[in-house]
């Protein structure tokens, strides 16, 4: 099930949003401009690594780059590859104009960066003793998620539904899309290999309910009360 849109409008321009999305684009391309990324340096040096984070272990002097507690936010921004790039922005463009919309720019990058606070723990506290590098903005787009599907669980959203070599286009209410990807999070994460590297669900699980608790103070905390604006999609 892939998300595609929602019927979801907003009353102004998502500039934060923008603003994420380009900043992600951008150092991605920094990456890969990098030597340090193709031996994969670069991931050691700005990534997120649990025991370096908790003092377990020290990297040495030529991956040192930033103060361990420094990649909680650096690991946002980075990303593994063209498709994981892609994957986390869509999530992005979709569901996190909504959230900024109801909570305001400056509210919203704020929520934002705890959603990656909390994401980033999660996974820590997972493996404290964890010498993998963890990157990408998922965690931190699991809050948005979480958040959306608090304030706009019945928006549609259009997905789309592969069948082998056929697919399917339908509309389906957030509640759903959303709870489905959560549960999704938790059946891979029990599927995956303890071994090696991997995509960090515990960080997906930690941002998205990191973001359904945020979201509700914010709620409470903010001017512009978020509330699913009417139309067709309600009915």
């Amino acid at each position: 099930m892939i998300p595609l849109k929602d019927d979801n409008p907003i009353s102004g321009r998502p500039t934060v949003t923008y603003f994420l999305i380009g900043m992600c684009v951008v150092v991605f391309f920094m990456q890969l401009g990098s030597e340090s990324y193709r031996t994969g340096q670069l991931f050691y040096s700005y990534g997120l690594i649990p025991s370096v984070l908790m003092g377990n272990d020290q990297l040495p002097m030529d991956l040192y780059a930033i103060p361990a507690y420094m990649t909680i936010f650096s690991s946002m921004f980075m990303h593994g590859g063209f498709m994981h790039l892609i994957g986390n922005m869509l999530y992005m463009w979709i569901f996190a104009d909504n959230i900024e919309d109801s909570l305001g720019s400056k509210n919203f990058i704020i929520f934002y960066l705890l959603s990656g606070i909390g994401a980033a723990m999660a996974q820590v506290l997972v493996d404290t003793n964890s010498q993998i590098p963890m990157v990408g903005a998922s965690g931190a787009i699991g809050g948005v998620l979480g958040a959306y599907i608090i304030n706009y669980p019945k928006a549609k959203v259009l997905v789309l539904i592969p069948f082998g070599f056929f697919s399917q286009l339908i509309k389906i209410r957030a509640l759903y899309v959303l709870g489905f990807w959560f549960v999704l999070q938790f059946i891979n994460s029990s599927m995956m290999s303890s071994q090696g590297g991997g995509v960090a669900y515990a960080a997906h699980i930690g941002g998205f309910v990191s973001g359904m608790i945020l979201i509700l103070f914010f709620n409470k905390t903010t001017k512009r009360k978020s509330k699913v604006i009417k139309g067709p999609w309600n009915q």
